[in-house]
């Protein structure tokens, strides 16, 4: 499978809906910021309510989408680049993520490949919320 990573290759990572017990237990263990933690405090916030931590629902649809798809190939994770945080996400609002294979350098000699991933999450109204790159290093065949 590896060595058939094609730069411009998409992939479709579903659906995800955050509750408002996802966002406080996730914030709670990382990101421990009133906003993410506190109903009450949130609605006074900046946001006017409640809102995931920047890395919750990239974190979930990695572990969740990403890695039972590529992670058997995966040798070292090389680094996350240009990660952006467009909007905020609310509890009980669609999140679409896919991921696209932005470029690959493979090393036949070495059977790997560094691959480059762009990650991206959108709002039921299609606007960008967060997108990232992420470079891995995969076996290849």
């Amino acid at each position: 499978m590896a060595s058939a990573f094609i730069p411009g290759q998409r992939f479709d990572l579903g659906l995800t809906v955050l509750s408002e017990e996802d966002i406080i237990s996730f914030a709670k263990a990382f990101d421990p910021l009133d906003f993410h933690t506190d109903k009450g405090a949130a609605e006074k916030s900046f946001f006017k309510g409640l809102v995931a931590s920047g890395p919750h629902i990239f974190t979930l649809v990695h572990r969740t989408q990403w890695i039972p798809l590529f992670g058997k190939t995966v040798l070292a994770g090389l680094g996350v680049d240009k990660w952006r945080f467009f909007l905020p996400v609310y509890p009980g609002k669609k999140i679409l993520s896919a991921v696209t294979v932005q470029n690959v350098k493979a090393n036949p000699e070495k059977k790997h490949a560094a691959v480059t991933w762009f990650y991206e999450f959108k709002n039921e109204e299609g606007a960008l919320v967060q997108s990232l790159e992420m470079t891995v290093l995969h076996k290849i065949d």
